[in-house]
């Protein structure tokens, strides 16, 4: 038992470790990512933002910045051409708000086409060798198009360093393509930076700064009362009531760390891996420990029992398999790489965290309802009378999660009907599937806080 407890929980790390990338948030690197074919072209995601408007009132403005942007073609690719010949392939950086996603792409013309065709050409409809655009008759400088050329025979080509400023609120999506052929095993390297008026933090996490602020505070408040009747009824303190202190000293550092952790992600555009580590460490080790102690009380420990006997092994064992999963999965889920992550892995450490709470569930109300029993066999009213509110809160609790469980599925359906318009226009020929598009869903912008967070019944 004790051999495959430890098999399980080093398999779980390792893969959280593997997968859990340092992740640089709003700022987007790219270390020689290739091309994809797609239609008539090839192209690289280049990242997909929330972003506000710039604020004119505070001076605050949201933009994209492009920094040391390197496209490096194949020898082969850059022999067909002279020396002194200019303009010998290009690339053009695409980025395009997600309501003008039917404004790439010949969709308009009655194309299948991505980039501009012969054809097209003489119609005057566009340049052939570009991709396709339609301004957009309210902005017409939107989709915004970006152009970088090789000259001669180079084999590499530095993109200007420039900013584009954001003047709508909106989710917006960057791609680098090219329509020759002849540039097929194009590379490219450097950055982009995204940022917000008031930050670096993309607009579908700016809320979370605000959340882990109050959270902060509240926790601070419990402890502070807490505290008051600790000291008030000292003499009548069980060993029970030292482990819920340490639930709250640890959701009050969990929030703490998640605070500072937001706070230089948004100063920065980078997330610290030790601040990071520490939240992630606190989480895992506060609802561990929750889970626990809710567990223990329900079968009667400090209160009916005054040891758990032989069953302590068995506790415990659930308990660190939980830490251990629990802790896999904050990792990935805050350590991924922001540009994309694995729906297969997060599926797979979201599994064993799920049945583990269950098991916890099952196990912590057949618990209630033995101890319920054994109250009324001894006719323990006051204790009686304590645990029947106990397991009304406890039930409460669980509603309400499975309550929240559901809005977010709903939420994950209504972010699947999205992806139905994009399979005849721009984003989805760019993407390779629909979950691509489901995860940097529009829905998601600005003001949802992330699915991962799910309500903990020990927060009641």
């Amino acid at each position: 038992m004790r051999r495959a407890t430890l098999s399980l929980a080093l398999g779980l790390s390792l893969i959280a470790l593997l997968a859990a990338r340092g992740a640089d948030a709003s700022i987007h690197e790219y270390a020689g990512g290739g091309f994809a074919p797609r239609a008539n072209s090839f192209f690289f995601h280049g990242g997909s933002e929330g972003l506000y408007a710039s604020d004119l009132l505070s001076n605050s403005s949201s933009f994209i910045r492009f920094d040391s942007i390197v496209f490096r073609r194949t020898l082969e690719s850059a022999s067909r051409h002279e020396e002194m010949q200019q303009k010998t392939g290009l690339v053009e950086a695409i980025i395009v708000e997600i309501q003008d996603r039917d404004k790439i792409g010949g969709s308009y013309l009655h194309s299948d086409a991505i980039c501009c065709t012969p054809e097209l050409d003489k119609e005057k409809s566009c340049r052939v060798g570009e991709v396709i655009i339609r301004p957009n008759p309210e902005n017409p400088d939107w989709p915004k198009r970006i152009q970088t050329f090789f000259d001669g025979k180079n084999e590499e080509t530095t993109m200007v360093t420039q900013i584009v400023s954001i003047n709508k609120t909106g989710m917006y999506y960057l791609y680098f393509m090219f329509c020759d052929p002849q540039l097929k095993g194009l590379k490219v390297t450097g950055r982009t930076v995204w940022r917000n008026p008031q930050g670096y933090l993309p607009g579908k996490m700016a809320p979370m700064m605000t959340f882990y602020g109050v959270m902060s505070l509240a926790y601070l408040a419990l402890g502070l009362l807490w505290f008051i009747q600790f000291v008030r009824c000292w003499k009548d303190i069980l060993q029970l009531h030292y482990h819920i202190t340490t639930v709250i000293a640890l959701g009050m550092c969990e929030m703490a760390f998640w605070y500072f952790e937001y706070a230089n992600f948004n100063s920065t555009g980078t997330r610290p891996i030790g601040i990071t580590l520490w939240a992630v460490t606190f989480t895992a080790v506060k609802k561990t420990v929750s889970r626990f102690l809710l567990l223990v009380v329900s079968m009667g420990y400090g209160v009916v029992l005054p040891t758990l006997g032989g069953i302590t092994s068995r506790v415990a064992a659930l308990g660190f398999i939980y830490f251990v999963a629990s802790e896999a999965l904050e990792l990935v889920e805050n350590l991924g790489n922001i540009n994309d992550f694995s729906g297969k892995t997060r599926l797979f450490l979201v599994l064993p965290v799920a049945v583990l709470d269950a098991t916890f569930i099952i196990w912590i109300f057949s618990s209630l309802s033995r101890t319920l029993e054994k109250l009324q066999l001894r006719r323990s009213m006051a204790k009686l009378e304590l645990y029947r509110k106990f397991t009304n809160s406890l039930a409460v609790s669980v509603l309400i999660s499975i309550a929240w469980i559901g809005y977010e599925v709903s939420f994950i359906n209504s972010k699947v009907h999205l992806c139905g318009p994009c399979n005849v226009d721009t984003i989805k020929p760019l993407e390779s599937n629909c979950e691509a598009n489901e995860r940097r869903s529009t829905s998601q912008v600005l003001c949802h806080f992330p699915s991962s967070i799910s309500i903990d019944p020990t927060l009641f």
